[in-house]
Parts: C-alpha cells; structure tokens; sequence
C-alpha cells in the first residue's frame, strides 16, 4: 500500500476514534462535525461570505487602506490638507519615501457582528481557535497563489502583539494567519511560498485595544507604536502585511509607515519607494 493513503487511513481512524471521546463541532454553527469535514461543516463552509478580493486590484478593501497611504504621503510631501481626525500629521512621515507601488488587500471573509461567521476571526482571537485559524488562513493562501496579484509575493510579515498582550494571549493571531497563508501559498506553488519573518516589526508601545475605540481614534491609538528592522528584507520587492481583521486599516496602516521607514533608513528612499507593501486579513468589516 502507498505510504500516503496508509497514513490518510491512520490519521482517520485516529479521528474517528477521537470524536467518540470528544466530537468535533462545526466552528460556524455548532453541529458536530462529519468524519470527512474539518472545522466547519459542509453547509456552513458552503455558505462562507468570501470576498474573492485576492483576484481584484481595485476592491473595497485596496480602496480603504491605499486612500489612509494617500493621506500619508500628502503628508509627506507637505501638501495641504483637511484636517482628518484619524489621520493626523504622523511622526516621522518625511523620512519615508513620497511615492510608492499600489498595495493590493484582500481578505477571506466578511464580517458582519449578526453573522454565525464571526466566529471564525473571534474564535482565534479569542478563544484559542488556532487549528481553526490555520484552516482558514490556508484557504486565503491558496486565494493568494493563484491571484496574479499576488504571484511576486517575496515576504510575509504578521502585525506584532506587544509582549505583555501576547504574553497573557499565549500567541499572536496575526501571526498564526501568516503561516496559515504561507502554508496554503506553499499546497499550491508546490512548496514554494513565501518567507514569514516574524522578528522584522516590533510593537514598542502598549496601546489600548482597537475594539473599544471609535474608528477616529484608531490611528492615534497606534501612531508610532511600531518600528521596523528592515535589514533582512534585502532584495524584498512584495510584502504581505498580515492582521486578523481589517476594520478601518488604522492598525495596518502604522506598520505599513514603520516598514517603509526601515526600508528606506536600510536601503535609501529610492529603493524603498519600489516596495510594494500589501495587505491580507482573515477578515473584513464593511
């Protein structure tokens, strides 16, 4: 017998055997899981609210984040502008380049709070869904690797927790979906994927969650809360930021600024300014 199917027959009779003592449940709807189904049943995954943005340039998502970089690079380049409430004036905007390549987003799935499939990005978050989050963060990644938006992608960088937040959490879930995506990347392209490099963005100030603030004072919660060692991004032309859920892009937004600084403080503006920087979550509000 081929040692694959050998140990596909082992790995289901072990999860047979499993589900008597604890079943599985479908992480969506509750109902216990089927021998063949993982994590979601049949009905629920056929019912997933995906977004297929992975395959358009333009879609809400790119929209929402590339007009926040826009606001930034105006900024920078000492335009005036109206004054923006999450927007302010950020520290450090001249040093990074004032041009740059289109960021592509993309997420798995809407979210909706009246929706079973919140449960998906809240399960992780939350409640130590990672089996779960991997799941689901393959499946964006297999989106990924066949997008042509997509192809050159060279670097996977999660959104970083600060150390005491992701001490009590046990774990960072931008960084589970990361590897989910890479993994999913790697299943298509034969094992090809791209790099996730975990050490490059640092979180150096505590902020308050994101949750409890209004959509205004999202960017001013995490202005200046990220720095970037770019150095081993040396010949990097394609990152993917990576976070769990997209809502205003506040969060992503900051990153994208310390990483385009640290590019350009390693590398000089000029080769700063051909990064294309783009963004993935599992999901997106809106």
């Amino acid at each position: 017998m081929d040692g694959r199917i050998a140990g596909i027959t082992l790995r289901r009779a072990w999860r047979s055997v499993a589900d008597l003592v604890l079943p599985r449940v479908c992480v969506v709807c509750g109902r216990q899981l089927l021998l063949s189904e993982e994590h979601i049943c049949t009905v629920c995954e056929a019912g997933l609210p995906r977004t297929f943005f992975s395959s358009l340039r333009d879609n809400p998502m790119a929209r929402a984040f590339n007009a926040l970089v826009d606001r930034e690079l105006g900024w920078a380049q000492g335009e005036s502008k109206a004054p923006c409430p999450e927007l302010d004036a950020p520290s450090g905007a001249r040093s990074v380049p004032a041009t740059q390549p289109y960021g592509y987003a993309t997420a798995l799935l809407f979210y909706r709070g009246d929706s079973p499939y919140k449960n998906i990005p809240m399960g992780l978050k939350y409640g130590r869904g990672l089996g779960e989050g991997r799941h689901f963060a393959r499946m964006l990644g297999r989106d990924l690797a066949a997008s042509p938006l997509f192809a050159d992608v060279d670097a996977v960088i999660p959104v970083p927790l600060h150390r005491a937040r992701r001490w009590r959490r046990g774990y960072n879930q931008a960084e589970v979906v990361a590897r989910g995506i890479a993994e999913g990347v790697s299943q298509v392209a034969s094992g090809n994927g791209p790099l996730v490099f975990t050490g490059i963005l640092k979180r150096v100030r505590r902020t308050k969650t994101q949750t409890r603030l209004h959509s205004g004072d999202r960017y001013a919660n995490v202005k200046s809360a990220f720095v970037a060692d770019a150095r081993k991004l040396k010949a990097v032309s394609h990152i993917l930021l990576v976070d769990d859920v997209f809502t205003t892009g506040a969060t992503l937004l900051a990153c994208e600024r310390a990483l385009r600084a640290g590019l350009a403080e390693v590398f000089g503006p000029d080769a700063a300014s051909k990064v294309r920087i783009s963004v993935a979550t599992l999901s997106f509000v809106g």
